[in-house]
């Protein structure tokens, strides 16, 4: 398989521009499902399989799931500053130097802990939202761009299955 499509299973992301209510309730939706997706691929993964990278120099299975707990407990801290907040600039992060960090190499349970219990949270606080909260916005300083909530809840839909099918292309599930 070549390296784009191993990269990005799903397809790259794309400049969403549709924010209509029945997108913006199917991209809560995949962040619901999230949770539960991720156990059924994890039910019976060995720890080999855990130690396997998705491609060449790319990060292992157990890095995926320790990002995707940390990466998604950003997204919603920063959604609750946009709600909080007049566009405040958020705090980004260096995803490849916290990859590298000693609670990367341990064991996945409390990471699936932390994603259950931040979806869970997330998606209440998300579907509770009114067009005025989803139009809310905070600042990135690196890419210089502000993004609203509602663009946000599509990033983490797409960002959600594209780290599924990581995982997927060493278990077997793609």
């Amino acid at each position: 398989m070549e390296l784009e499509k191993l990269q990005y299973p799903i397809g790259q992301f794309t400049t969403l521009t549709d924010f209509n209510s029945s997108n913006i309730k199917l991209w809560i939706a995949e962040i619901e499902a999230l949770p539960q997706k991720l156990g059924r691929q994890l039910n019976d993964i060995t720890e080999g399989e855990l130690n396997t990278p998705y491609r060449p120099d790319g990060w292992t299975v157990r890095q995926v799931v320790h990002h995707i707990a940390d990466s998604h407990s950003n997204a919603f801290i920063r959604t609750k500053l946009a709600l909080t907040e007049v566009n405040p600039t958020i705090k980004p992060y260096d995803e490849a130097a916290w990859a590298m960090l000693l609670d990367y190499k341990l064991p996945i349970e409390q990471a699936m802990q932390i994603i259950a219990g931040i979806h869970y949270k997330w998606v209440a606080l998300l579907k509770s939202l009114s067009d005025t909260d989803l139009d809310r916005t905070y600042f990135h300083p690196e890419s210089k761009k502000t993004f609203a909530i509602k663009m946000v809840i599509g990033n983490y839909a797409w960002h959600s299955n594209h780290h599924l099918a990581h995982i997927k292309l060493v278990t077997g599930g793609l």
